[in-house]
């Protein structure tokens, strides 16, 4: 099964508390917090779609949005 591809990290400014969980659970070190106390993806190249962010989120600020695999593609276009 091909590994996801992220498209992007989708963070609600409004929701986010700055409590540093999403900072704390990220394997990659992808995500920091800002001079408003607010999460942003510094280095988006690094992730690898764990979601541990996502999951972690206790306000649900946090969403990644990935592509979906080539093969997967692939294999629906083959089957129709």
């Amino acid at each position: 099964m091909a590994k996801p591809k992220l498209k992007q990290h989708i963070i609600n400014r409004e929701w986010c508390k700055g409590c540093r969980i999403c900072v704390h659970f990220c394997p990659k070190n992808v995500l920091e917090i800002d001079q408003k106390d607010k999460a942003f993806a510094a280095r988006p190249e690094d992730c690898i779609c764990c979601k541990f962010c996502e999951l972690r989120c206790p306000d649900l600020a946090m969403d990644v949005e990935t592509e979906e695999p080539e093969t997967a593609q692939v294999l629906e276009t083959s089957e129709a």
